[in-house]
């Protein structure tokens, strides 16, 4: 476990990072007394996260701390409420789907500014549209299902498909689609703009560093304006950093995407002492293993299926988390259509040893598999230990992890080269929908036989594919209700039958704020609702 458990040292013991931020000073823990907290050089709310953003375009980003900023800057079509539901927001209703399924039309509404006072209309949701498949990050997610984006009328936007998609509504809720000026972007068309932001949300950016940025309140906003004065988002370098800026008060909220579990433990404990305010959104992060499958030991699917059978998720849910990760068997969300099975085997290890053994280990012959976790993610390391026990255990003559921390975007870069046999990862889906969780991990443009050569499969790092699988995501994306939800369980199945990929935990959204601030409210896609941040009376 980390530090601060094994050794019972509170937060005070641990180092305190010395940086350019100078709003962050010694940690003191003086929870809920006034006179503690530092004081204040200006009205905005001051709220941390980990890491840096790099790629602050909407065509580019693929962070989980860009995405958040982005969606306080910027608006899309639609959004998903905290209960699932559609609701427009750039869009003026919701989308007129034809008889075939072909056809999309979306109102627009008629009183949206950018940021630089130019107009919102068709063209410039057009105009962010085409730019984002020509130049986006994550244009995948598309899959080519639209084929032309058209502006029939000045407020009216039509998106003409190549099949009918069940899931394209739930895409227009995408982060990555946030309309952006076509003025201020003009010389941007081609390539990103990384920078600089103009978009139509309620904050407007007026200051930009890769770790710090600050948002004002755009007084032109067509909708609700934000409930506080600004923002000053901070991001720090690690877990030990971000903890101690909560505990002392010298940060108003603290999204969790990067804190030790013992911290987050921590938090919890304090927001039931009512010492801080915890709000929770929806669970819309795997964590998962991915095995290269066109090269040996992986190449043989009974090694594959073994290593699945393998993994005790309820231990490591337990020692990783405290159980604050619930286990996982299966690629989506159980909050979302399609997520409510679990398709992969729970823990056998008879089973796991049969296999072993029919593959050729066991009896003398040991089975090391290297596998790579995410050095800057502590999640992994202990999971990579905690399994690396538990098989030492349990299959001591038959299988052994080599364990290797590498940066995650490092791993990231080479996972497409085929560089790791066995790797932990995880995924967000760019949208609240099956297709984003299983598309970009099973897709396959190329194949042969059980290999994938080109396609979302191969970039993905397992090389994986089966008969018929590619033929079953595009169906399942034409039907609704009890049909589409069959075929998503088909496709499920099959993946676990390949056992190319091996989900292990489920990652709940959640973000602390100080007690003199209101709950923190999520909406549908796991983002914070920054604009609703807002100081109560006590």
């Amino acid at each position: 476990m980390s530090e601060s458990s094994t050794t019972g040292r509170g937060p005070t013991a641990f180092p305190w990072i010395k940086g350019s931020l100078t709003l962050l000073g010694t940690l003191a823990l003086c929870f809920g007394q006034t006179a503690c907290q530092p004081s204040r050089t200006s009205d905005r709310l001051i709220v941390a996260s980990a890491g840096r953003i790099s790629a602050l375009d909407p065509a580019r980003a693929n962070t989980f701390g860009a995405l958040q900023l982005l969606s306080a800057i910027g608006d899309t079509l639609y959004k998903r409420s905290a209960s699932g539901d559609l609701q427009p927001s750039l869009a003026s209703a919701l989308p007129d789907i034809s008889a075939d399924g072909r056809t999309i039309t979306i109102p627009l509404r008629e009183d949206v500014l950018f940021h630089d006072g130019t107009r919102f209309d068709a063209e410039a949701m057009a105009f962010s549209l085409r730019r984002f498949l020509r130049i986006g990050r994550l244009n995948y997610i598309v899959g080519g299902r639209i084929t032309a984006v058209e502006t029939p009328k000045p407020f009216q936007l039509r998106l003409q498909l190549s099949r009918p998609s069940t899931s394209l509504v739930n895409l227009l809720t995408s982060t990555n689609l946030t309309p952006v000026s076509p003025t201020a972007y003009r010389d941007y068309e081609n390539r990103a703009l990384n920078d600089r932001f103009i978009g139509t949300g309620p904050y407007r950016l007026t200051h930009f560093r890769a770790v710090e940025q600050r948002l004002e309140p755009f007084d032109q906003y067509w909708g609700e304006p934000p409930r506080n004065a600004g923002l000053e988002m901070i991001y720090l370098s690690n877990s030990t950093a971000l903890f101690g800026a909560m505990s002392s008060g010298e940060v108003d909220v603290l999204l969790s995407d990067a804190i030790d579990e013992d911290q987050r433990l921590a938090l919890n404990r304090l927001a039931d002492k009512g010492m801080l305010r915890e709000g929770k959104g929806p669970a819309l992060v795997i964590g998962y293993v991915t095995l290269l499958s066109n090269a040996p030991p992986f190449q043989d699917p009974r090694v594959r299926r073994a290593m699945a059978l393998s993994l005790d998720r309820d231990l490591i849910s337990q020692r990783v988390s405290h159980g604050l990760r619930p286990p996982l068997r299966s690629l989506v969300p159980p909050g979302l259509e399609g997520g409510e099975g679990d398709p992969w085997p729970s823990l056998n290890i008879a089973k796991a040893r049969t296999l072993l053994q029919n593959a050729g280990y066991c009896n003398g012959r040991v089975l090391s598999v290297p596998f790579t976790y995410r050095s800057n993610v502590p999640a992994d390391r202990l999971m990579a230990l905690i399994w690396q026990a538990q098989l030492q255990r349990d299959l001591p003559d038959c299988l052994t992890l080599d364990l290797n921390g590498m940066e995650s975007t490092t791993v990231y870069r080479q996972l497409g080269d085929g560089t790791f046999a066995a790797v932990m990862l995880d995924w967000r889906g760019p949208y609240p929908d099956p297709e984003a969780y299983l598309s970009p991990l099973l897709s396959c443009k190329a194949s042969k036989g059980f290999i994938c050569e080109r396609g979302e499969a191969a970039k993905s790092g397992s090389f994986w594919t089966t008969p018929g699988l590619n033929r079953a995501l595009q169906q399942s994306d034409r039907n609704r209700g009890r049909k589409r939800l069959d075929e998503l369980e088909a496709i499920e199945a099959m993946a676990a039958q390949g056992s190319a990929y091996i989900p292990v935990w489920l990652v709940t959204a959640r973000a602390w704020s100080q007690t003199s601030l209101a709950t923190p409210e999520f909406d549908g896609n796991g983002q914070v609702k920054l604009a609703q941040l807002k100081e109560v009376r006590r």
